[in-house]
């Protein structure tokens, strides 16, 4: 018992001894971590102060105070003087474009000056100048309309604003103003509308009863108008020889064709600057008046002739561009006719090539054509030509209207074709004159024929006798103007020397006219048809050459003009039934 006691004390001390001596070690571990602290906290310094400003708010006094408040009040901002694509105001910050130039004086050498180059041409912006002009041209037309508009409408006393048409064919309708000095107390004889610019006319216009200015009373004048300006007319031209007829150029209503009453040609090119022209004070207003730019007088003396031009028409072919342009005119040459192999041929002398550039005119020489000839048993006078229409489709070929109720076929080159003449129902020839024709503008080969018995007939150009004749619509009475409505290819408009408008619809009614309107209170001179098939609208009228110098334009109802479905292929048919 008692060594076991002593082994348990001996194991007790044993224990207490060793957590003794563990105790001594880590305090002098740590005494000796501690003094090392110490040590290295005088060697090292950290900075780790650091400071925040939580607000900032410098004194304010009483203006600057005002201002922040009420400063901007009813202001706005006018321009910046910085964003280089701001084409409003002049900027600041815009690259100042510099040049290095140095001189010497008194120079020691032969070179005294010098300095850098620059191209200047490489910082010059491009510009399509024609591209320019032309926005330009077509602005300002745009700006005319307008001023023009707003004209009107500030001057109620002006009869020259759309107002209620009192015939029963139109539905509103306006006047040119022919109401100026140098036009009062002239006759218009012919008018005439581009088939390229549809607002554009021509109005020739006689001498005046009275005298009025000393040097236009000798003159005769032809009026370039756009029927969207009434107020007064675009260009002005002027001549010494009556003017028989006239039309613009083919392309664009660029140059003005004019055929006189000696045999001559005239040629207005619109675009050549006004200060060219003359300059003249009428009425205190100055007015611009064109003298012809080229005319046919003098030209090839040895084969010119004197005699009136009957017609002037322009002809479009495949090389016929915007630089130049082809004419035929048809003049009534007496004692043509030669006898051969017991028939009649007879020879009109036809401009083939008028070729015109600019202000550059060169003529070709007279081209005579030789036409079919007549039976001596179809006639028993001498036949003359009166007036000519080119094919739309193909130029190539024309017809040309006589005094004999015929009209004849041929082409420009001269070969024969079929047929020869297109004749009236009753065959052969009589004292009837061919005063009008007209080809359909909706591209079909069938054409119109007005005569001086009141007679109206359709011709097929492959066939020689008529589609449809019609004798007693007019009552006797003479077709003066006859033409295709432009947006309807089944209506057409005639004008007989009572000066009654007749409307034709031959879908309505292929008889009759569908609708009759006399206007004997100013009698109609001749007649035009103006409209824009290019739009939807179906906007159609007719311009009226009145007497006393009066040029009206009546839009037509809109169930004429508005064109209707399938109306080609129902006047096809119509006209195959009628072959």
């Amino acid at each position: 018992h008692s060594k076991y006691k002593a082994q348990k004390y001996k194991s007790e001390s044993h224990e207490l001894l060793w957590i003794f001596i563990d105790q001594i070690l880590g305090g002098k571990f740590r005494f000796l971590s501690v003094k090392r602290s110490f040590e290295l906290l005088r060697l090292i310094d950290l900075d780790f102060s650091v400071s925040f400003c939580l607000l900032d708010l410098p004194p304010v006094n009483e203006y600057d105070m005002y201002i922040r408040n009420f400063g901007k009040t009813n202001t706005k901002q006018a321009y910046v003087q910085w964003n280089e694509d701001n084409l409003e105001r002049d900027v600041q910050t815009e690259e100042i474009e510099t040049q290095e130039k140095w001189t010497q004086h008194p120079g020691e050498t032969a070179l005294v000056f010098g300095g850098g180059y620059t191209d200047m041409s490489v910082l010059t912006p491009k510009i399509d100048s024609q591209r320019l002009a032309n926005f330009l041209r077509s602005a300002c037309q745009v700006i005319e309309v307008l001023l023009e508009e707003d004209r009107v409408a500030t001057q109620p006393r002006r009869n020259l604003r759309s107002r209620a048409s009192s015939l029963s064919i139109s539905d509103r309708c306006f006047q040119l103003n022919t109401n100026l000095p140098f036009l009062n107390g002239r006759k218009v004889s012919c008018l005439h509308i581009s088939q390229a610019q549809r607002q554009a006319l021509l109005s020739v216009h006689g001498l005046p009863d009275t005298s009025g200015h000393p040097v236009l009373d000798s003159k005769y004048i032809i009026c370039v108008w756009n029927v969207w300006q009434p107020s007064s007319p675009q260009k002005l031209l002027f001549c010494e020889s009556q003017v028989t007829c006239c039309c613009f150029s083919p392309s664009k209503a660029t140059l003005v064709f004019a055929g006189t009453v000696d045999g001559s040609v005239l040629v207005w090119d619109l675009r050549e600057h006004a200060r060219m022209h003359h300059c003249l004070k009428v009425n205190d207003t100055d007015w611009t008046f064109r003298s012809p730019t080229f005319s046919t007088d003098g030209v090839f003396t040895s084969v010119n002739h004197t005699c009136p031009v009957l017609t002037v028409e322009s002809v479009s072919t495949s090389v016929c561009k915007e630089q130049n342009c082809g004419l035929s005119y048809l003049s009534s040459s007496e004692g043509t006719w030669t006898m051969l192999q017991k028939s009649i041929n007879f020879r009109r002398h036809i401009l083939q090539h008028f070729v015109v550039n600019f202000t550059c005119f060169s003529l070709s020489s007279l081209l005579p054509l030789h036409f079919p000839s007549f039976s001596p048993k179809d006639t028993m006078m001498v036949p003359q030509t009166l007036n000519i229409k080119f094919l739309p489709s193909n130029p190539n070929h024309f017809v040309v209207g006589t005094d004999v109720a015929v009209v004849s076929h041929g082409t420009r080159h001269e070969l024969k074709v079929p047929p020869r003449w297109f004749k009236p129902q009753q065959g052969g020839s009589r004292s009837t004159r061919v005063n009008t024709i007209d080809f359909s503008p909706f591209g079909k080969p069938i054409f119109l024929v007005g005569c001086s018995d009141g007679s109206i007939r359709l011709h097929q150009i492959t066939s020689e006798f008529p589609l449809m004749q019609w004798n007693n619509s007019t009552s006797g009475q003479a077709i003066v103007a006859l033409q295709w409505a432009l947006t309807r290819p089944a209506v057409f408009f005639v004008l007989d020397a009572m000066s009654v408008v007749y409307i034709w619809d031959l879908l309505e009614n292929d008889l009759s006219p569908v609708a009759k309107q006399p206007i004997w209170s100013d009698k109609v001179i001749t007649m035009a048809v103006l409209g824009e098939p290019e739009k939807p609208n179906g906007l159609l009228g007719i311009v009226l050459a009145k007497e006393s110098g009066i040029i009206d334009i009546k839009y037509v109802k809109k169930k004429w003009a508005l064109p209707q479905q399938e109306e080609s292929e129902k006047l096809n048919l119509l006209l195959q039934q009628a072959l």
